[in-house]
């Protein structure tokens, strides 16, 4: 017998471990061709939501094509919650500007998690995601099992701007304890 959502809301027996599938840790490598919010440049930095978590990369000064190379990690329990990324402009007199968004669904890399790749050599290609107007998907994503890990590089193009995409890599992390995803 499952607990109903609802008996969870009202402090069901349930612990975040129990529900907890793993960690996902997003690596936010870098901002391509980004848009102009000051006079000349833009201080910019990310801030990605799944849910009620909320995480953020450090500032960078006066660069639209920052390299931040910053891991931020969520935790999921349900993967059909789609993980939204807004880049900002920092401002120190003003409130931040927003320098566009886009959101990006993990359900077919965790399906690919859920493949056996015991005896595959690294650098396969699990699968790939082509661009759609159902993502913002900037180039084709491949989910790649590299050195014993299933990564999946995405290039998002940024939605509600003129110009600019960010380069970002998916990766799992398992929880002793946790569900899990079998």
């Amino acid at each position: 017998m499952t607990d109903s959502p609802k008996t969870l809301a009202k402090g069901g027996s349930k612990s975040l471990m129990e529900n907890l599938l793993g960690l996902l840790r997003i690596r936010v490598k870098r901002g391509v061709n980004l848009a102009v919010r000051d006079v000349r440049s833009s201080d910019p930095y990310v801030v990605i939501k799944m849910g009620k978590q909320k995480l953020k990369t450090r500032v960078i000064k006066k660069d639209v094509n920052p390299e931040w190379n910053e891991d931020l990690t969520l935790s999921v329990t349900d993967p059909s919650i789609p993980i939204k990324l807004t880049v900002y402009d920092h401002d120190t007199f003003s409130k931040d500007d927003k320098m566009g968004d886009g959101e990006f669904g993990i359900v077919p890399y965790i399906e690919a998690l859920k493949v056996n790749l015991e005896g595959v050599p690294s650098g396969t290609i699990v699968t790939r995601i082509q661009p759609s107007r159902a993502n913002c998907l900037a180039e084709e994503s491949s989910i790649l099992w590299k050195d014993g890990k299933v990564v999946q590089d995405m290039c998002l193009r940024l939605r509600n701007v003129e110009c600019g995409e960010v380069e970002i890599q998916l990766q799992w992390i398992d929880l002793p304890g946790s569900k899990g995803l079998s």
